[in-house]
């Protein structure tokens, strides 16, 4: 009686251990898409992540999981993706949030409110004349001049002076921004036991008015700070009374973001 023969199974296809990885591996990308759908987009980074997948980043660096019939005898590691850092940084798009363009525009609607409400109190006042603000790169600028603030040569602060300061202080108290103040003066010498030179008066000024905006509001002594120019920094040629009238002024520079850390 002959024996039968068994018939070998030619099947050259995936094992079948391949079918349930398969599938693994899809439950997980649907996980993963449920996660990202029910998750707040950040529309930089989404960007980010799209500007990878059209690279083909992923299939580049990483390997796939099933070994090949014929691997090569080595692999780069740039190939591999163990030496870079794709996934941490994918483009040099700046990490810029929704939530941080809306803090910028928001800072900038505060200042441009201030100086409105400013220009209202000068044209109220009639102080257009000794009081100038302007806005500039660094943010608002105030400019006092000496004839309101101060007496030829001291820096006590006059009672004609201080509605003003007290009008900025109020202001500044519903914006966190940086201020800095900036004594100037002519060119005249000083040379006086409490100011012997133009150095210590125009630092002097500044710093009454820093004291004044502190004591009258209980701000924080690190958002502001001082400095004295003396004559370095005149606005006109010292050559008439009317332009060394104009050189001795203090400014109050409220600042803009980008400029909280002085230069």
């Amino acid at each position: 009686m002959k024996r039968r023969r068994t018939r070998k199974n030619n099947n050259n296809g995936a094992p079948k251990w391949m079918v349930t990885y398969s599938d693994m591996v899809t439950l997980i990308l649907v996980f993963f898409i449920l996660l990202f759908s029910m998750s707040q987009i950040d529309l930089s980074k989404f960007e980010a992540i799209s500007e990878s997948f059209r690279n083909r980043m992923i299939f580049d660096f990483f390997p796939s999981p099933v070994p090949m019939d014929n691997p090569t005898e080595s692999t780069s590691h740039l190939e591999s993706g163990k030496d870079t850092n794709e996934f941490h940084n994918p483009t040099n798009l700046p990490n810029i949030t929704d939530q941080d363009k809306k803090t910028e525009e928001d800072t900038e609607d505060s200042l441009s409110d201030l100086i409105q409400s400013v220009e209202s109190f000068l044209d109220e006042h009639e102080l257009n004349n000794v009081i100038s603000a302007t806005r500039t790169e660094r943010g608002v600028v105030l400019v006092l001049q000496e004839s309101i603030l101060f007496d030829p040569g001291e820096a006590q602060i006059l009672d004609s002076g201080k509605p003003f300061l007290t009008k900025i202080g109020t202001l500044l108290t519903e914006i966190p921004n940086h201020v800095k103040v900036e004594g100037h003066t002519d060119t005249r010498p000083m040379n006086s036991y409490r100011y012997p030179s133009n150095w210590e008066l125009s630092g002097a000024r500044a710093s009454s008015v820093i004291r004044y905006l502190i004591e009258q509001y209980s701000f924080d002594r690190s958002r502001f700070s001082l400095v004295g120019y003396g004559e370095t920094r005149p606005v006109k040629s010292n050559d008439t009374p009317e332009n060394m009238k104009e050189n001795r002024r203090v400014e109050i520079v409220i600042l803009n973001e980008e400029y909280e850390v002085d230069e």
